[in-house]
């Protein structure tokens, strides 16, 4: 029954075989089209501008927009990759962040990995610690992009005895997520001094075809090339090829995936320079090559790294939306399936009452002190705008104070490590009431991401308040 003020005994009514682990589920939620920008997030703690390197979208760091913050030419930003980063600009969809310190999932930085939906990686000149490898590797696997662009074997432009090839490669090779080839290709140890690729016929590959057009051929002055390998993994595929090769070999553009993630590799940094950048600095515009159309394959492949277009890979839900109700057993009616939660958090105990049916979730209520978790996983489709939580609660207590939180039940957003990255709400005996409240949160805030979604009831060591759940759902549409 409603407004139980002594302590609860979790006996026989407690739906039996319950072993739950209390753990956070990942809730995964991918890019909304137009209502939600991409959020791309360009590497330069990495020498990326050492030598002649001006691997860049602008001077100012982390965000572009304090240098001009209506683009509308190369030259409003400076950097060699101005003409990349003010082409996503204008179309209003993209949001662009630098990075200018070591790389972090899970952090409360505002350029951790967990606020974006793409890491471009152009042409690094400093090996990853051992952190950064987890971390880039864990934003892939959990439905981050990553675009990794290569140069020549040799181009240690900081001279630190390491170039792009040996750096991407010992990501790839050496890091705690994976190390068993994850992403199905190595980069080869070449230096090619000049080619024109050209593309696979495949007109529906959208990065080849994709809302920012056609790709042909692109462009190697000094680059190389990778081997592929689809017998580690299948999604690897080669894109664009220097003269003479296909299949496993030479292949100047691939793309892979890799868990949740997409992957793409460039095998040189000449295509994405646009020739101009910060004084001093010998720069080739291979960006507007009129023999290439490296401008479409940067920003296609952008747009489909951060989820933004449908076919060639998995996109996370393709590029339409299915209005549907995505929690499984969101009633609590089949007792432990697809949720996680303490011992007996799942019941159909007497001694509260379900709002429909015979199930809920009941956190804390022993009048002792004690923590109960619950949560579920859920995948919400890329193209939908909106993504809202909702549940019914009711709280009872037997707690007398007008003015003090006891006891409390937190409703959180962590990320795959466990960081919490926002509190939904905190509600305690304070809420406490007759019957049944809904509670609605937007959830739209975290597409492109993997999050935890987690309920924690929390309780003093007297006087027992209880939080009672039940008929929850995440509607998208």
């Amino acid at each position: 029954m409603l407004g139980l003020t002594v302590p609860r005994h979790r006996l026989g009514a407690v739906l039996a075989g319950f072993s739950l682990v209390a753990a956070g589920v990942a809730v995964q939620v991918t890019p909304a089209a137009a209502a939600t920008p991409h959020r791309i997030l360009f590497d330069n703690a990495h020498a990326e501008t050492a030598g002649n390197a001006d691997w860049i979208v602008s001077t100012s760091q982390p965000d572009p927009l304090g240098q001009d913050s209506s683009p509308s030419a190369e030259t409003d930003w400076t950097g060699a990759l101005s003409s990349w980063g003010v082409a996503l600009q204008k179309t209003g969809g993209y949001s662009l962040k630098t990075a200018t310190s070591a790389l972090t999932y899970g952090g409360s930085s505002a350029t951790d990995l967990s606020n974006f939906d793409t890491l471009v990686l152009p042409e690094p000149n400093t090996l990853f610690t051992t952190a950064e490898k987890t971390a880039i590797m864990t934003f892939v696997k959990n439905g981050g992009g990553l675009f990794m662009i290569s140069d020549h074997t040799g181009a240690d432009r900081n001279n630190d005895g390491e170039d792009a090839v040996e750096i991407l490669n010992d990501l790839m090779t050496n890091n705690s997520v994976d190390s068993t080839d994850p992403f199905g290709f190595s980069i080869d140890s070449l230096s090619i001094s000049s080619d024109y690729p050209s593309a696979i016929g495949d007109s529906s590959n959208p990065v080849l075809h994709g809302s920012f057009g056609t790709v042909t051929k692109s462009l190697i002055a000094s680059g190389t090339t990778a081997t592929l390998k689809p017998a580690d993994n299948s999604a690897v595929k080669g894109l664009l090829y220097r003269t003479g090769y296909s299949g496993n070999t030479g292949a100047f553009f691939a793309t892979s995936t890799f868990g949740s993630g997409r992957v793409a590799f460039w095998g040189d940094s000449s295509p994405i320079d646009d020739g101009t950048g910060q004084s001093g600095n010998t720069l080739y515009d291979g960006w507007n090559d009129s023999g290439a159309t490296n401008a479409a394959l940067a920003l296609n492949a952008t747009e489909w790294l951060a989820g933004g277009s449908s076919g060639g890979g998995d996109d996370g839900g393709g590029s339409t939306c299915t209005s549907a109700q995505l929690l499984g057993n969101n009633g609590f009616e089949s007792g432990s399936s697809t949720w996680s939660s303490s011992s007996g958090v799942i019941t159909n105990s007497a001694d509260e009452s379900a709002r429909t049916g015979s199930y809920y979730a009941w956190l804390a209520g022993y009048g002792s002190a004690h923590t109960d978790t619950l949560s579920q996983s859920v995948t919400v489709p890329a193209a939908c705008t909106t993504a809202t939580l909702s549940f019914y609660l009711h709280v009872d207590t037997a707690e007398t104070s007008t003015s003090t939180a006891y006891d409390t039940l937190k409703v959180q957003v962590l990320n795959s490590s466990g960081t919490v990255l926002s509190t939904l709400a905190t509600y305690s005996n304070l809420n406490a009431a007759s019957g049944y409240t809904q509670r609605s949160f937007s959830l739209a805030g975290y597409a492109g991401q993997t999050v935890t979604l987690k309920f924690t009831g929390t309780e003093g060591s007297t006087l027992q308040t209880s939080f009672v759940i039940d008929d929850t759902a995440l509607n998208v549409s």
